[in-house]
This record gives C-alpha cells, structure tokens and sequence, in this order.
C-alpha cells in the first residue's frame, strides 16, 4: 500500500493575509450576476434595433451641386486690394480734385479782377514786389552758392527720408552702438539719420559764415519795413498767375525773401534744436532742463517742420520751373546769368547723384559706414 505526500502548505509572504475561500453562498451570487449580464446583453441588440431613427425620409438641403457633377477647380475669392480704391472713393476723389480745380480757377478771377481796381493798380506801382537792396549789395551768386545749394538739397532729402523711415520702421534690420556705451544702442536707421543731421548743420554753418563775409546776407535778411506791403502784392501776383517781374542774379522778391528768410533763420533752427532734444546727445542727467524742455514738444514740433521742409520745396522747385527755367537753373547751378542750357545739365546731374544716394542708403551700403564710429548689429 503506497501513502499519498502530503502537499506542502502554501508558503505566505510577509506581511500579507491568507486569501479567504470562497463560500457557497458567494459562489451562487457570482453565478447569478454573470447570468444577469449576459441576459442584458443578449437584450441590448434588440432594444439598440428598437431604437435606431428612421432615415427613410431625407433630411432638407439646399443643392449646391447639379446633376450629380462636382466642379474640377474651385476659385478662391481674391482678397481685396487695400492699395487699390474702391468705386466711390475714386468718384470722391475725383470729385474733390474737380472742387479744387473750381476753387483754384475762381481765386484766380476774383484776384484778378480785384487787381484791376483802381486803388489796387496805384498799391501795385508802389510797391511792385520788390524794394531796394542797400547800397554795397553783391550783385550776383557766386559759385559756393550754388555748391550749398546742391549739398543742401542732397542732405535735406535722405533727411527726409530717413527720417520718415525711422517713424515707420516696426523691427530694424541692423543696430549701431556707440564705442564705450552699450546702453546707446540705436537704430541702424536712427544712426543715418543723426549723421546726415550733423552733415547738414556742418553744411548750414559754413553757409551762414560765407553769407554774412560776403554780404550776400542783404539778399536774404529783410533790411527795410516795405518788404511786407512788397511781399503782398509779389503774393497777389502770383495767385492772378500775372507773375511779378524780377531779376533772380540781382534781387529776390519780397515774397522770396522773407521765405528764404524763414527756411535760414527761423525753419532749420527750429528743426536742429527739436532733433537735439531727441537724440542721444541730449544731456541724460539735465533733469531740469528736460523739464524745461520736454521731449514730448520736441516730437510734437519737429515732424510739422518736416513738412514745412518739404511744402517749400515743392513750391520752391515748381516756381524756378515755372517762372524762367533755363535762366533760373543758370543763376543756381553754374552760377552765371544766362539763358543756356548749361545749369539745366548740371541740375540732371545733381538729381542723377541725388537719385544714386536714395538707392544706397541701405544697410549693405551703410553697415560698413558705421562699423568705422561704432559697433553694428544685427540685434
């Protein structure tokens, strides 16, 4: 007779309970909500086939489609051109410059026939537009006139544009920092704009020293009361488009004189002194001077002078165009008093160099520039 081993009893591990066994009682209750279950689940498809809606009837549509063919290419609206107007703007455009054409034409005749009044004909002979220079004046421009001009006119328009760009600029390209203090750091932008700035006052010095050396001051600076009743009726005249005779090579007109007069001497001034407050050369630490002085008028004042800049010139160009081209192009760029077409050459070449450095005032062209006065970054 062989005796069974008996089976070792299951070893526990530390810290755990034996794991009770199950009773009757739970085995029957485990059985019966498996029975349970499975009764649902044999239900559910039943009831899920109940429930399901009846698609027999088609939901409403609008048709965007016909005959059951799809297009092959579908055109994308094209958005709107923000440059390009609109119907009732141009309308409104045109409209307006209409109205000022009306206007324009109507000043004309009522200045004409104001002039043609008796009391306006004798204001007219006394004061023809122009009065006399003293004795001593120079008579004629001389050659560094013409060489200002020109310097002036090529610093004043990459000023203007400069400057324009640096209202505009969002993120710069390129930044300049002063040798010793990399908490100026500037604009690439800024930097070509304050040099030009100091070019031109450079320029505008050495103009003012030669005006007042060579007496050409008295063609510029008003030296008797009529210059005003002058510079009025030179005004009337040129609004009657029956335009004041004048000699340019021997005197200004009054109305030229006093705006020369205020571009020199009252116009740059103002511009110089309202771009010094804004600069980096304004003393930081002059608390009560800025006070004084705030940066805030400064910026207020000094882009108005801008355009007070360039509403002068448009007009200035437009006159010497208008009044004598040929004869006025001579006095300013070869400087003699001839009806030739010599300053005419000289002033394409002038536009020509002035064109050649609005193309290269670029970062390419001014990286290397200011890389000789500071350090240039791209950030």
């Amino acid at each position: 007779m062989t005796t069974r081993a008996a089976e070792p009893a299951p070893e526990l591990v530390e810290g755990t309970e034996p794991r009770p066994e199950p009773t009757p009682a739970a085995a029957s209750a485990v059985a019966s909500g498996a029975s349970t279950r499975s009764a649902t689940e044999a239900a559910s498809p039943a009831t899920a086939v109940a429930r399901r809606p009846d698609v027999s009837t088609p939901l409403p549509f609008t048709r965007t489609v016909w005959n059951g063919s799809a297009p092959r290419h579908v055109t994308a609206e094209a958005a709107p051109s923000k440059l390009r107007p609109t119907w009732p703007q141009a309308l409104s455009g045109l409209f307006a410059a209409a109205g000022l054409a009306v206007l324009a034409g109507a000043a004309i005749a009522i200045v004409r026939a104001f002039l043609s009044l008796p009391f306006m004909q004798d204001f007219l002979a006394t004061y023809p537009g122009e009065y006399h220079l003293p004795a001593g004046a120079p008579v004629g421009l001389p050659a560094w006139v013409g060489w200002q001009h020109f310097f002036n006119v090529f610093l004043m328009t990459l000023i203007i544009r400069s400057g324009l760009r640096v209202r505009t600029e969002k993120r710069p390209t390129a930044f300049w920092t002063p040798r010793g203090n990399p908490k100026g750091k500037i604009s690439l932008t800024l930097w070509f704009h304050q040099a030009l700035d100091l070019l031109w006052i450079l320029n505008g010095v050495i103009f003012i020293v030669l005006l007042f050396v060579t007496g050409q001051w008295m063609r510029l600076v008003p030296t008797s009361w009529e210059v005003f009743p002058n510079a009025l009726s030179a005004a009337l005249q040129y609004v009657s488009f029956d335009w004041p005779t004048e000699n340019g090579w021997v005197n200004y007109n009054s109305l030229q004189q006093l705006a020369y007069f205020t571009v020199v001497f009252l116009a740059a001034p103002v511009a110089i002194a309202t771009g010094f407050r804004m600069s980096g050369l304004w003393p930081k630490k002059a608390e009560g001077l800025s006070k004084a002085y705030p940066i805030e008028l400064a910026r207020a004042v000094h882009f108005p002078t801008m355009l007070f800049f360039v509403a002068f010139i448009v007009v200035h160009v437009a006159l010497v165009l208008l009044t004598g081209m040929l004869r006025n192009l001579n006095h300013m760029f070869a400087a003699q008093d001839a009806v030739t077409w010599t300053g005419f050459w000289v002033f394409l070449l002038s536009l020509a160099v002035i064109a050649g450095g609005w193309i290269a005032a670029r970062p390419l062209v001014l990286a290397p520039i200011a890389k000789l006065f500071g350090q240039v970054s791209g950030r």
